[in-house]
C-alpha cells in the first residue's frame, strides 16, 4: 500500500504539533513520545482497518491523511508562527540536524533493519502476525524520519527509489540506495549553491532522477 507512509508520517507530525501546543520543548523527550505515540496509534488503527475493511483500505488511508493534515492546520491556526511550524513539518530542517540526533536515528534504523532482515526472514513477511509488526516498525521509522527531513521527503524517499528500480531484480535494493544518495547529494549541493530550501530540492532531484531511471530501464511494449 503506497500511501501508508504518507498517512503515518502526517499523524506523527500531528503528534509533534499537539506536544508543541501543550508547551513542550521542540526537541524534548515529550515531543518524541507524543510523535511516536501518535504514529503507533495511527499505524495500529490502519492495521485494524486493513483486516476489517480490506477492500476500502486505500480510501481509509487517504481519509486518515486528510484528517490528520487538517487537524494540524486547525491546531496551528491561532499560532503566529503556525505557518513556519507547518512548513518545517512538511519540508523539514535537514541542514540543522545535529550529530547527536543523527546518531540516535542511525541506531534506530539499524535495529529496524536487523529486525526486518532477521526476524522477518524467519517468520515470513506475508503472515498475519508479521503484518502487524510491519505497521509498528513503520511507525518507529517514520516518527524518527519526519522530524529530520519532513513529511514530503520521507514519502519521496520511500516511494521513488522503489518505483524507479522495480525492474532491477537482485540489484534493486542497492540501486535504490544509490539513487537516493545521488539525489540527496545533488539536492544538498543545489541548496548550498542557490540558498533554496534543501528538502524541496532533494524531492525534485530524486523525482527527476527516478523518472530518468524508470524511462531508461522500462521495457518497451511489444509492437503488434
Amino acid at each position: 500500500i503506497v500511501f501508508i507512509d504518507l498517512a503515518v508520517a502526517q499523524i506523527a507530525g500531528l503528534g509533534v504539533i499537539v506536544a508543541d501546543r501543550l508547551g513542550y520543548e521542540p526537541q524534548g523527550i515529550a515531543v518524541q513520545i507524543a510523535a511516536l505515540a501518535a504514529a503507533l496509534a495511527g499505524a495500529l488503527l490502519l492495521n485494524w482497518t486493513d483486516k476489517r475493511w480490506p477492500e476500502v483500505q486505500e480510501a481509509i488511508i487517504g481519509v486518515t491523511f486528510i484528517l490528520a493534515a487538517n487537524a494540524a492546520i486547525l491546531l496551528m491556526a491561532a499560532d503566529p508562527h503556525g505557518a513556519e511550524h507547518l512548513k518545517d513539518l512538511l519540508v523539514g530542517q535537514i541542514l540543522w540536524a545535529d550529530t547527536g540526533r543523527l546518531a540516535i536515528v542511525a541506531v534506530l534504523y539499524a535495529v529496524i533493519l536487523a529486525f526486518w532482515f532477521g526476524v522477518g526472514e524467519r517468520v515470513g513477511r506475508i503472515s498475519e502476525s508479521w503484518h502487524a509488526r510491519f505497521y509498528i516498525l513503520f511507525a518507529f521509522a517514520v516518527t524518527a524520519s519526519v522530524q529530520l527531513v519532513g513529511v514530503y521527503l520521507v514519502f519521496t524517499t520511500l516511494i521513488v527509489p522503489a518505483l524507479a528500480t522495480r525492474s532491477f531484480g537482485r540489484w534493486r535494493l542497492a540501486s535504490g540506495y544509490l539513487l537516493s544518495v545521488i539525489a540527496y547529494t545533488a539536492g544538498l549541493g543545489l541548496s548550498l549553491a542557490s540558498d533554496l530550501p534543501p528538502g524541496p530540492l532533494i524531492v525534485c532531484c530524486m523525482t527527476a532522477l527516478g523518472l530518468v531511471v524508470l524511462l531508461l530501464t522500462s521495457q518497451r511494449p511489444a509492437r503488434i
